[in-house]
């Protein structure tokens, strides 16, 4: 596996724990439940970026119950800050971990959400505001062609993939395909009443999981994080030293 985090071991402290790759379950998901707390990746995982940033981190999840599909990792100065949706998760930028079962893929990197344009009213909560990260990403794609280069950079060289638009039919972006600003643009105007969602993350086969050591892959996914924080940075209004 690419993402060791070797080369940035000086920069993080050690992670410690006893998460096992065998918690990494691609038919039921991540799991957490019914461990010791220096077992379960969440804890490890914001344990070792609190150190790094000294910066309290939120975790939130997808899932229920022993196994969780998709968790992240949310900077609390950054969503605090925020005037009108300091309340939400959904309005900041955030670190994640997840699996796609149909791919048969651990993915780890950035994701930042849109929202519903038009929300449903028992969620109104859940709507597009003004304050949310959502719009210093599309600024940066449609203004700053230093933005475009850093993520064809992470794509075509490193291995990095995006996944753009509205949830339920996120268009992908791989080393194997080109892609234009105007595209990701074009790709995340998801339908107003659609969840919308912009993912950079480095993927995982099952079979390369399965040849870890625990100690190894939550290493590999700091360095992960380390990398797509430029991109993070780009979006957030509180950047991570």
């Amino acid at each position: 596996m690419k993402h060791t985090g070797n080369e940035l071991a000086p920069a993080w402290p050690r992670a410690s724990g006893a998460f096992q790759t065998e918690f990494i379950d691609f038919n039921r998901g991540i799991r957490v439940g019914r461990l010791e707390a220096n077992q379960r990746i969440t804890q490890i995982l914001k344990t070792a970026l609190e150190a790094r940033y000294s910066e309290p981190f939120v975790i939130d999840r997808w899932g229920r119950g022993v196994f969780w599909q998709w968790i992240c990792f949310v900077p609390r100065s950054n969503r605090m800050v925020k005037k009108i949706s300091s309340g939400a998760n959904f309005s900041s930028s955030k670190f994640f971990i997840g699996l796609d079962k149909e791919e048969r893929c651990f993915q780890s990197g950035l994701q930042v959400e849109r929202g519903f344009i038009e929300a449903p009213k028992e969620y109104p909560y859940c709507q597009l505001r003004g304050d949310w990260d959502w719009h210093r990403l599309l600024r940066g794609l449609k203004t700053d062609a230093s933005f475009h280069v850093l993520l064809q950079r992470l794509v075509k060289q490193e291995g990095f993939c995006i996944r753009a638009g509205g949830w339920e039919k996120l268009k992908r972006f791989s080393r194997n395909h080109s892609f234009s600003a105007r595209q990701l643009v074009s790709a995340l105007c998801a339908p107003p009443q659609e969840w919308g969602c912009f993912q950079l993350y480095f993927p995982v086969s099952e079979s390369e999981v399965r040849t870890c050591s625990g100690w190894e892959m939550v290493e590999a996914i700091l360095a992960v994080f380390q990398e797509v924080l430029p991109v993070m940075n780009r979006c957030m209004e509180v950047e991570l030293a």
